[in-house]
């Protein structure tokens, strides 16, 4: 026993309707996509036929306004940069020993530009356009030649 007749009652389903309406449908939404695509295209090319070229980055970086680059790492919390200072001739050189054996005789032991340290005999050169020119006590002098005037005079740290 049905007692229900609204379900005894034929509706199409979905699917029928749809495959009965695809046949004006389906093509009517592929014109509609091919013309899309025919109508972009036309206009890239009409984009590029104006310009000479295909477009770029340089067109579009042009119409950008000039930055500040400074003012903007200030805006976002960076601190100013200071400038290095540069080193002095004296912190290029860590005297570790002098070995005093008279006026022309001697040698130090010493590291430049943080390379391990070597021992150096007076008269011998110790860097581009220095050489060691005498060891006295505690004190080493460095000079462009062994009879000028020394450039630039190291002594050994205080002892602890």
């Amino acid at each position: 026993m049905n007692h229900n007749p609204l379900m005894l009652r034929h509706r199409p389903s979905f699917a029928t309707a749809l495959s009965a309406s695809s046949r004006v449908a389906l093509p009517a939404a592929a014109l509609l996509v091919w013309g899309a695509v025919a109508f972009s295209a036309v206009t890239w090319g009409l984009r590029w036929s104006a310009t000479g070229n295909a477009p770029s980055n340089a067109t579009a970086a042009q119409a950008l306004p000039e930055v500040d680059v400074s003012a903007a790492a200030r805006s976002l919390g960076a601190a100013p940069v200071q400038a290095a200072a540069a080193p002095t001739a004296a912190s290029r050189f860590q005297l570790l020993g002098v070995l005093d054996a008279g006026s022309d005789a001697g040698a130090a032991l010493m590291a430049v530009d943080g390379k391990p340290a070597k021992p150096y005999r007076v008269g011998a050169v110790v860097t581009d356009g220095l050489l060691l020119q005498s060891a006295q006590g505690r004190r080493i002098s460095l000079g462009a030649s062994v009879d000028g005037p020394p450039t630039l005079v190291l002594e050994l740290p205080a002892k602890k």
